[in-house]
């Protein structure tokens, strides 16, 4: 069982928080550099942050920059997503991707549903 699983989406209305966790197993945590990915109907998939294997360089969407923040603990094997004033247009279907460093080779998680909405 080698694929990520996210947790902590739901329901939150505007201007709200959400905190997003990845927890991987299967891999070597520490080996993989993590990142976000959201999905919206009728939408491409979008990068939306994304984190060095060993935590440094994070790097953020523009359209979240300076709301959320992405982070991880490496003694956990666990990735998060931290997002403050939510809008409507950052409701999707959160994804985390676990991506070998030096290497295209990656794991999918499932998917976790935020819905910002009043």
């Amino acid at each position: 069982q080698v694929q990520p699983v996210e947790s902590g989406g739901g329901l939150v209305q505007p201007g709200g928080s959400l905190s997003l966790s990845c927890a991987a197993s299967g891999f070597t945590f520490s080996n993989y550099a993590m990142s976000w990915y959201r999905l919206a109907p009728g939408k491409e998939r979008e990068l939306v942050a994304d984190i060095t294997s060993a935590g440094g360089n994070p790097n953020y969407a523009d359209s979240v920059k300076g709301r959320f923040t992405i982070y991880r603990d490496n003694t956990k094997n666990t990735l998060y997503l931290q997002m403050n004033s939510l809008e409507p247009e950052d409701t999707a279907v959160y994804l985390c991707y676990a991506r070998r460093s030096g290497s295209c080779m990656g794991y999918w998680g499932q998917g976790t549903q935020v819905t910002v909405s009043s």
